[in-house]
């Protein structure tokens, strides 16, 4: 019997480590499609809606606001910003997000949703 119980937690372990570990946006976003969608750990998450509603962390932020409340968020270390931009918004929002957490010095990624083959 403590055979089995060895072999159920190195199960456990072996799950554990090789399992994903994502928070999913509560938000409606359409995301874009992409050929290799790849999981990052999310530490940081904005968010533009089709809307053009602005949400960092999935708190609304007015788009003047948007630079300040990212500060707060990573203050003043490096992190990981992980972009939720609607497909039917346009590029600039995304690039002027991208551009406020680069000079941030944040690593941007942008999700997106893998593509049906």
């Amino acid at each position: 019997m403590s055979s089995m119980t060895d072999v159920i937690f190195l199960l456990l372990i072996f799950f554990m480590l090789t399992s994903n570990f994502i928070t999913p946006s509560g938000l409606p976003v359409n995301l874009p499609s992409s050929k290799k969608a790849e999981i990052v750990m999310q530490k940081l998450s904005v968010t533009v809606t089709s809307d053009l509603n602005y949400f960092v962390n999935d708190r609304k932020v007015d788009r003047g606001m948007v630079e300040s409340a990212l500060a707060a968020e990573l203050k003043g270390k490096e992190g990981v910003v992980v972009l939720h931009i609607d497909k039917s918004v346009p590029t600039e929002h995304l690039v002027y997000v991208a551009g406020i957490a680069a000079k941030l010095k944040a690593k941007v990624s942008i999700a997106a949703t893998p593509e049906n083959r």
